[in-house]
């Protein structure tokens, strides 16, 4: 699997995550945690080092929370992974 497809696959489940979140998620699933889906997010990405990681899941945390606020946020940061694994030209 390309480093791309690792990005669009978390990118992807961030937005399944997204939907299905809603403030009052907890009062309704008390077992649900957002650290649960944000570890479901970021698998797809591999091993990345300690301050990468943090940068992605608080990042994906947030567009998972308020989707429309941190979508370009979310992007950047994705897009900022695979021009790091791009080779230079």
């Amino acid at each position: 699997m390309t480093a791309q497809d690792q990005i669009d696959i978390a990118l992807q489940r961030t937005a399944i995550a997204a939907f299905i979140y809603y403030p009052q998620i907890h009062v309704d699933q008390p077992d649900y945690r957002l650290e649960d889906d944000l570890a479901w997010c970021v698998e797809p990405l591999g091993e990345l080092d300690a301050v990468a990681l943090g940068a992605v899941r608080e990042v994906v945390g947030r567009a998972i929370v308020e989707p429309t606020e941190y979508r370009e946020e979310l992007f950047a940061i994705l897009s900022g992974l695979a021009d790091a694994d791009t080779p230079g030209e």
